[in-house]
């Protein structure tokens, strides 16, 4: 009976020390790792936006953008305000210098674009004028100077003059005869009683001495007119040349 109680006695003293010295046993299950597979065999699902921690809520007041969502930019109104006034004082400041520009710009004030019959009107005048002073014949000398005394006036008198003074010395002995045929004539301006125009002629040079002998050549010049009544007078006569 001592033996049976002694062996006893030392398995408790076994299971005592035994369990003071071994460490504590855990009852928990392990967390499964991503990929890891539960007791079905099935994997674990991956955690879902609701499973997720809310964020922590930001403090009132904070001008920081929130975490989750697109920063907004900040508008500043008064800068916006004041480049608009700046394109628009910009824009209105053009417009009226192209207007004054507009205004003064001498096409504008050039009749021979918009007013069609006071343009055929000259035309047709200066035409016959040029005709009528360019042309002279020895026979009959005083018809060029009546031409000049009705088409001209100012410094165009002496100016023709002084054009066909070689012709008038020349034409009795050699018996010239000079004809001037407007071939083409353009209104470059008009403007009131006023205009000016571009001339081209064709001349004709003929000597009818024993030498009969005709020359022909091609003219251009412009003619400044003025409107005396309801005659166009030539005032001065440009040949381009200094």
């Amino acid at each position: 009976m001592s033996t049976t109680r002694h062996l006893v006695n030392r398995r408790r003293r076994l299971a005592t020390v035994a369990a003071t010295t071994a460490p504590p046993r855990t009852t928990e299950a392990p967390e499964p790792g991503p990929g890891t597979r539960d007791s079905s065999g099935a994997p674990d699902s991956p955690e879902t936006p609701e499973d997720a921690a809310p964020d922590e809520e930001e403090p009132a007041g904070d001008d920081g953008p929130r975490r989750g969502r697109p920063a907004r930019p900040h508008v500043r109104l008064p800068a916006v305000l004041c480049a608009a006034t700046l394109l628009l004082g910009a824009f209105a400041a053009w417009s009226l210098t192209s207007a004054g520009a507009l205004r003064d710009d001498p096409s504008r004030q050039n009749a021979a674009l918009t007013d069609i019959s006071r343009t055929s009107e000259v035309k047709g005048q200066i035409t016959e004028a040029v005709g009528a002073v360019f042309s002279y014949s020895y026979a009959a000398p005083g018809k060029s100077d009546q031409a000049a005394r009705k088409h001209l006036t100012g410094k165009a008198v002496q100016q023709h003059r002084d054009m066909l003074a070689e012709v008038r010395a020349q034409a009795p002995k050699q018996k010239l005869v000079l004809t001037t045929t407007v071939t083409q004539s353009g209104v470059e301006l008009l403007d009131g009683d006023r205009a000016r125009l571009l001339i081209f002629a064709d001349q004709s040079n003929t000597r009818t001495d024993k030498e009969e002998e005709t020359t022909y050549a091609a003219a251009m010049f412009a003619v400044d007119v003025v409107r005396r009544g309801d005659i166009w007078r030539i005032a001065a006569i440009d040949t381009f040349t200094r």
